[in-house]
């Protein structure tokens, strides 16, 4: 019966973020928008009474919302007010920012903080839109403007927005914020995972400003398989969105194309180009785009190119390549906590340049958009993937159509970076017929979204039946990707370093091979031997001893070894060495590279002349 209660409660939450929520807007970072980041009141409520009244009846589903409701913000009207809150006497967070970094009560905390944010709006213009636009709230935001309540939205690494241009004053305007960050059962990710559940506003809150009718999203990337044509649709939102004139821009290449919107406001084009430069590594060229409607206008920075397989080879702009990869976790290596600004993602992905990689693998949920739009300029390809980890509730309808929403809104966000090239439905998860059916909806919805990129999971090798010492991919959902990839840790879980030269391959589907994680724990500057765990001198061996190993399997096309800096992770817990840090990372959370981050780095560099 409690399972019952809980998978209504999440349906209709899930509900609630597809009613309440707008349709995400596109580029928020390249369009006029005002910050109200910075220092926010907050209040931590365990036991939610700010939300609930003593019976659990949510205050703002009751007929009139009592005193007691944070949302309201409330204040005593004489001496006998009984209020029993005052967000302007509590102390403050800053935004963006997980709250478990900014204070130390809060390192574990998981259960819900209220924040409140009071803000004057002088650029009042009632002919523009304005939309209260969120880069992620890590798990759930309930979210109320002015004493209204918005909506909801469940998962913590992917944007959403409210418009309030009906709501917005030019004085004291009251942004009021509850993030629940308690790990769900239900939830996407679940229970249990491997790395630190940040909680609150860990990305930029801003207002974005759009005329009346406006470019809500597009899609402007090269056609499926085709070096010399530029495919997409336009989508408008506003009272004059149907048949509607927008112009598309491309100057460099004297591309001026016009454009008409249908009944829904939606126009579709396919544009031939000639003497187009593709984007590559070594050359991620970026041309201006630029989307005119009648009343407003868009620029973007696009990279063109193709991606696609060929039996077992990756293929970029029609030409194969091998990805020099490394996974990365969203936290900085600049401060104790969630990766937030440029210069973190800049940090990251430069010591992934410095590594030799072309490739990153972005784990295990979508990263700031700071991240896919800096690989665009670098020219590192990208893998995302959403946090469908371990085991979920596969049977779960709720569970999926969560999943579902955090991918799509994934898609949505970047589906014009150039940069990315894989959406990954999963990691590591069990093959039993609930999750086949799980990941395949996935998939197809992904490729619904977005037919011009690859698929992929990082699935599980198990032993090839009959063969002593040969592994292989015996899961049905290869047969669904397009790239097929898997974890190993041979050498850690599985054996020692030496066990690897042992092991033969022997995996049947005709597709290329992705080895999306393997790996070593070593806490930086601890020296002995080859054969003592969590010494630098193991991960190294470890790292050669897999590299030869790779280098034998047929088919393999780059790999994204686990992972370049250590990253917090309850689960890690031995005194002295871990310490409440996962150390598989090539560089420690100080920013010490160690030794096998040389073993690789000349891995890459041979693979780079060879």
């Amino acid at each position: 019966m409690k399972h019952l209660y809980s998978t209504l409660l999440l349906l209709s939450f899930i509900s609630s973020t597809i009613s309440g929520q707008d349709n995400l807007i596109v580029n928020a970072y390249n369009r006029s928008t005002i910050s109200i980041d910075g220092e926010w009141h907050y209040i931590v409520d365990p036991y939610e009474n700010g939300y609930y009244n003593y019976r659990y009846e949510p205050f703002d589903q009751q007929p009139a919302p009592w005193a007691s409701a944070f949302f309201l913000n409330s204040k005593p009207q004489d001496s006998t007010d009984l209020i029993e809150y005052d967000f302007d006497k509590m102390p403050t967070l800053q935004v963006p920012g997980d709250w478990n970094s900014q204070s130390p009560e809060l390192l574990y905390y998981e259960g819900s903080l209220w924040y409140k944010k009071s803000f004057d709006y002088k650029q009042l213009n009632r002919t523009k839109r304005v939309h209260l636009y969120f880069g992620a709230a890590n798990y759930k935001a309930e979210v109320y403007f002015n004493g209204q309540k918005l909506g909801t939205h469940i998962g913590g690494f992917t944007p959403f927005n409210f418009e309030v241009t009906d709501l917005l004053k030019e004085k004291d305007n009251l942004l009021v914020v509850k993030v629940d960050n308690k790990r769900l059962k239900e939830g996407v990710p679940t229970l249990n995972t491997d790395w630190w559940n940040y909680g609150g506003l860990t990305r930029s809150v801003q207002l974005v400003e759009t005329a009346s009718t406006f470019i809500e999203d597009y899609s402007i990337q090269l056609k499926k398989g085709d070096l010399n044509t530029i495919k997409g649709y336009v989508q408008l939102n506003g009272e004059a969105k149907a048949q509607s004139k927008i112009t598309l821009d491309i100057s460099e290449l004297k591309v001026s194309t016009s454009l008409t919107t249908d009944t829904n406001g939606r126009a579709n084009f396919e544009i031939p180009i000639q003497n187009l430069k593709h984007w590559e590594p070594g050359n991620p060229y970026l041309y201006t785009v630029t989307l005119s409607a009648e009343e407003e206008k868009v620029v973007d920075q696009i990279g063109f190119r193709t991606i696609e397989t060929r039996g077992s080879q990756i293929l970029l702009n029609k030409k194969p390549i091998y990805l020099k990869g490394i996974s990365i976790h969203e936290e900085s290596p600049l401060r104790n906590g969630r990766a937030l600004t440029p210069e973190d993602a800049e940090q990251l992905l430069n010591w992934a340049l410095e590594l030799g990689c072309n490739y990153v693998r972005l784990a295990h949920y979508p990263h700031n958009e700071h991240m896919l739009r800096l690989a665009d300029k670098k020219g590192l390809m990208v893998w995302e993937e959403i946090p469908v980890y371990w085991t979920i509730l596969w049977k779960n309808e709720a569970t999926y159509l969560n999943a579902e929403n955090q991918l799509t809104e994934m898609i949505r966000r970047d589906k014009n970076r150039a940069s990315t090239i894989i959406w990954s439905m999963a990691n590591e998860t069990p093959n039993l017929p609930a999750r086949n059916i799980f990941l395949n909806k996935l998939a197809t919805k992904a490729k619904s979204l977005d037919d011009t990129r690859l698929i992929s999971a990082a699935l599980e090798q198990k032993d090839y039946p009959g063969i002593a010492n040969t592994r292989t991919i015996n899961d049905p959902f290869a047969d669904v990707v397009d790239v097929l990839s898997f974890n190993q840790y041979i050498g850690w879980y599985d054996g020692l370093p030496d066990k690897c030269s042992k092991i033969s391959w022997k995996i049947d589907q005709d597709k290329p091979i992705l080895i999306s994680e393997f790996g070593a724990g070593a806490k930086a500057g601890y020296y002995k031997d080859k054969h003592t765990r969590w010494t630098e001198e193991y991960q190294q061996h470890l790292y050669e001893e897999t590299l030869s190993m790779i280098d034998r399997i047929v088919k393999v096309q780059g790999f994204s070894p686990w992972i370049l800096v250590d990253f917090r992770s309850p689960r890690r817990v031995l005194p002295e060495i871990q310490d409440g840090w996962n150390r598989k990372g090539l560089l420690s959370e100080k920013g010490e590279k160690k030794e096998a981050f040389y073993t690789l780095q000349k891995y890459y560099n041979y693979k780079t002349t060879n």
